[in-house]
């Protein structure tokens, strides 16, 4: 096991400060190699920090519950739990099958100038895309794209709804009025407030889940917010996840992200539906957000209106691009921050011998990408860790709000200084566990944690989607 934290992505609990003190430094915290995946970026460090902020918070909040005892159950990881998990859609098997992950459309496309990241796989998404490019078929999609600029198909999609980011070399990013709004983003951005009244934790016995009792309502949706949840549903917390009836969740991504919570559905334009939502928020302990603030904001579900109408509220809330300048409430996905920030540019890679790709920034160049969707994955981790940490912080009576970005974790990674070992790729074992579920056998990947040495499961599999009432702890 592996005590050190030396500078950097893997002291990312450094970020709950504000509330956890003092903070906790878990001894042997994690095990396995430094890296495996190699590339010139410290995604390892990123994996492993994100995890580590996480345990960090959990010896914290069991800090609280245990007083002089001291902390209950111990939490570590492994560098093979933590590389599974970065990548479960492409481990998660359904009747032995992998699951199909990108939209045809969906992708890097060569444009008149340079190159541009669509992301298609939401079918109002979709839509929008050929909307905006001016086209009825995708068959037409690649014809169109070379003859516009890639900054010019991106304003064009995000005008219309769409999903696309112009591929960027950090210099332009950094150049550009977004890249500027972002660059001093926190990782973790807190607003907090004395709790009044304070409400305590539930408490549970020394042999229980660390959340036991907990209720935690999720509004997300993709894979930070939902890879968030399904983490703390397996630490023992009530997991409720709601989604609108007008935009469903993809079949995949609900297989992959929805263990260990129950699934509905509710349409917050119907005001019985609305009422009943912000109830379930009033008797929650942290709401999870992932959707436009200024979507939320019409139903009273924004972070600020849902603690000023329920002060003992722990909220934790995902953009995509920051929470200040033009891009704070615009819609991205980690492949598309990847394009825009520069770290596309970065893994770009030439084609394979005798393909011709189009582009002419610069000739027989193309884009690459990180090798787990990580910005998701560890923008999720410190999700869950932000909520811990309010979690712990309300048994010393303070309340609050955490926001998170997917830009503000891509600065992170871009930020930290390569690890001091060689680059390598490494094979590392892929833990897997089978169960039965409503739509067949699936192999998964378990956790990425251990509590006192043994593996956390999740209590349950995907429930059918939307099944389950708009209640706490009625079963499934």
């Amino acid at each position: 096991m592996h005590d050190d934290l030396p500078p950097g992505l893997l002291d990312l609990r450094r970020h709950l400060a504000p509330v956890v003190d003092p903070l906790p430094s878990p001894d042997g915290w994690w095990d396995g190699p430094r890296r495996w995946w190699g590339g010139p970026l410290d995604v390892e460090g990123l994996a492993l920090g994100s995890v580590g902020a996480l345990i960090a918070a959990l010896a914290a909040l069991d800090r609280g519950h245990g007083g002089a005892q001291g902390a209950r159950r111990r939490a570590a990881t492994s560098a093979a739990g933590v590389a599974s998990s970065f990548d479960s859609i492409r481990h998660l098997r359904i009747d032995g099958r992998p699951l199909d992950i990108w939209a045809p459309m969906s992708g890097f496309h060569p444009t008149a100038d340079g190159w541009v990241r669509l992301h298609a796989n939401y079918p109002h998404h979709a839509q929008r895309l050929l909307a905006a490019v001016g086209i009825a078929s995708p068959d037409h999609l690649g014809a169109a794209l070379l003859e516009q600029s890639a900054l010019d198909v991106e304003a064009t999609v995000r005008a219309a709804g769409g999903v696309a980011a112009a591929v960027r070399t950090r210099g332009e990013w950094a150049a550009s009025p977004v890249g500027q709004a972002a660059a001093g983003e926190p990782w973790m951005r807190f607003s907090l407030a004395g709790a009044d009244p304070v409400r305590p934790l539930p408490q549970t016995d020394a042999a229980g889940l660390p959340l036991a009792g907990v209720r935690v309502l999720d509004l997300t949706r993709v894979i930070a917010g939902p890879s968030a949840t399904r983490l703390l549903g397996a630490l023992g917390a009530d997991v409720l996840r709601v989604d609108p009836p007008q935009h469903p969740e993809l079949p995949d991504a609900h297989l992959d992200t929805d263990f260990a919570k129950r699934s509905a559905v509710a349409d917050l334009r119907e005001a019985e539906q609305l009422l009943r939502v912000r109830a379930l928020a009033g008797e929650a302990d942290v709401v999870f957000l992932g959707y436009r603030e200024a979507a939320l904001a019409r139903f009273g579900l924004d972070p600020d209106a849902l603690r000023a109408d329920f002060p003992h509220l722990a909220v934790v809330a995902l953009n995509a691009w920051g929470w200040d300048g033009p891009w704070a409430d615009g819609r991205g996905f980690d492949s598309i921050v990847q394009a825009a920030c520069g770290i596309a540019h970065l893994y770009g890679t030439p084609p394979q011998e005798g393909t011709h790709d189009g582009a002419q920034r610069p000739p027989g160049w193309r884009p690459g990408a990180l090798p787990v969707q990580a910005l998701d994955h560890a923008t999720g981790m410190g999700m869950a860790a932000a909520a811990v940490g309010l979690l712990a912080a309300r048994g010393r009576g303070i309340a609050g709000s955490a926001r998170l970005s997917l830009i503000a974790t891509a600065n992170e990674l871009l930020g930290a200084a390569p690890p001091a070992v060689p680059e390598t790729q490494t094979d590392l074992s892929v833990p897997l566990n089978r169960a039965e579920s409503p739509y067949g056998t699936l192999d998964f990947v378990p956790p990425p944690l251990l509590l006192d040495g043994a593996q956390l499961a999740y209590p349950r599999v995907p429930v059918r989607y939307g099944s389950s009432p708009l209640a706490w702890g009625t079963g499934a």
